[in-house]
């Protein structure tokens, strides 16, 4: 409002200075109260997503380190690669803490301070609340009691003034009137000066209420300031609180300042640039290549025991280097594919004429083999129907072939290599591998 006291605006104004507008100032004390609490739920929140985060890292680092240590990576690398799940889990340790951080010591220091800012009164509302409300009441009532009397007075002013024109318009249309009598005409013409009159005075009236008001309007200038001032060092002090307070959460959130944070990548970045190409590929030269160790044939000389028979268990030996990997298994489609490769001993691989003494009948070697049938009827054994679960394909001559689905005998028990004999539906007979078929259910 206008230091001359022109009301003209009055009620649509924005002005502090207006009648209950220092209202928007006493609210501001409550929006602080909520403010603190908006503080704290939006780095709780945070703090959740720090702690999924970091449960994620963990549950990720577990997981691949078990699928690596399986896997067919080796060497220097497979330690590199491992080193990213060691950062993960470091990692994850810094992430708890910042979660500790954030829902523990930043979310009780607000709420302490909140505490020693703000005090609930029995009634409602906030101490704080009411003290600058009644502050500022009390520094506007006299002034808002002016006020009134100003805006009587202006209201009765212009009351005045429109009468006044009234009563002109209604002198003149009765002077130009020709059926006016001049008693009538004279009548009007009193009520004109006896409006005048009255617009006079209230003009004076009001001329005095608004000098008044212009009187008062320092006092209440400085009233008013002087409780907007105590309001404003209160914000003041929550404004530097709330800073201090990000400015703690913002030294929290930065993981690059902390030593164990720059420790990890060191870490990781050494054992990534430690991984050798040359040593990982001699290393598989001599494990798994013409580096390893063999024992070549050498010329033996023929003694009467090499002539007793031999079982296949004694022959089979449990030396690696008597160790294959069955390569040639083809899978009959579908999603589920067969199970892992099994081994067998290479020392089955020999003529298994060398399963018999000189006595025994070579035709019995034949109808093992497939190629015959056993002329001795006493070799029959009885059988277990079994079905193949998978395709195979043999890759010797004593092994079967079949596709899943065929049915088949099962002759005999599982051997130690995991090779049981069997018979197809042709007759013929050999080994297969034992985790490729089921029991037929009878």
């Amino acid at each position: 409002m206008s230091s001359n006291g022109d009301l003209s605006d009055l009620g649509s104004s924005d002005s502090f200075w207006e009648p209950g507008n220092y209202k928007r100032t006493v609210k501001r004390v409550d929006d602080g109260h909520r403010l603190c609490n908006e503080l704290v739920s939006c780095f709780q929140e945070r703090a959740k997503i720090e702690k999924s985060y970091a449960l994620q890292l963990s549950d990720w680092a577990k997981r691949w380190r078990g699928i690596v240590g399986k896997g067919p990576q080796y060497g220097t690398l497979e330690k590199a690669w491992h080193a990213f799940m060691q950062a993960a889990d470091r990692l994850s340790e810094l992430h708890q803490e910042l979660r500790e951080r954030l829902a523990g010591e930043d979310s009780e220091k607000m709420r302490n301070w909140q505490k020693d800012a703000f005090h609930k009164q029995m009634i409602g509302g906030f101490r704080e609340t009411k003290e600058a409300d009644d502050g500022f009441r009390k520094a506007q009532k006299p002034w808002v009691r002016k006020l009134k009397e100003l805006d009587s007075s202006k209201k009765s002013y212009h009351q005045a003034r429109k009468e006044e024109w009234t009563a002109v318009t209604r002198e003149t249309h009765a002077k130009a009137d020709p059926s006016k009598s001049q008693e009538e005409v004279r009548k009007y013409t009193t009520r004109v000066e006896r409006c005048n009159q009255e617009a006079v005075k209230a003009k004076d009236r009001y001329e005095k209420a608004l000098e008044e008001l212009n009187r008062c309007n320092p006092r209440y200038m400085e009233d008013m300031e002087q409780v907007f001032d105590l309001t404003q060092e209160a914000e003041r002090k929550r404004l530097c609180f709330f800073k201090e307070v990000l400015l703690d959460i913002h030294t929290h959130l930065d993981l690059s300042s902390k030593e164990g944070f720059k420790d990890l990548y060191r870490d990781l970045g050494q054992t990534i640039r430690a991984a050798n190409d040359t040593e990982d590929l001699r290393w598989w030269r001599n494990t798994h290549g013409p580096g390893m160790s063999m024992n070549w044939p050498q010329f033996e000389e023929w003694s009467p025991e090499a002539s007793r028979s031999i079982s296949r268990k004694e022959r089979g030996g449990h030396s690696e280097e008597n160790v294959v990997t069955l390569t040639n298994i083809v899978s009959s489609g579908g999603d589920d594919g067969p199970p892992s490769p099994i081994t067998q001993n290479t020392s089955r691989m020999k003529d298994y004429s060398s399963d018999w003494s000189d006595e025994e009948s070579p035709k019995k070697v034949v109808a093992v083999n497939g190629v015959g049938e056993a002329e001795d009827e006493e070799e029959q054994v009885e059988g277990v129907r079994v079905r193949a679960l998978y395709d195979y394909s043999g890759q010797e001559a004593d092994e079967l072939s079949f596709k899943a689905g065929d049915e088949l005998l099962k002759l005999g028990e599982e051997d130690e290599q995991g090779w049981c004999k069997g018979q197809l539906n042709s007759g013929q007979v050999g080994l297969y591998p034992a985790n490729y078929v089921q029991l037929v259910a009878s």
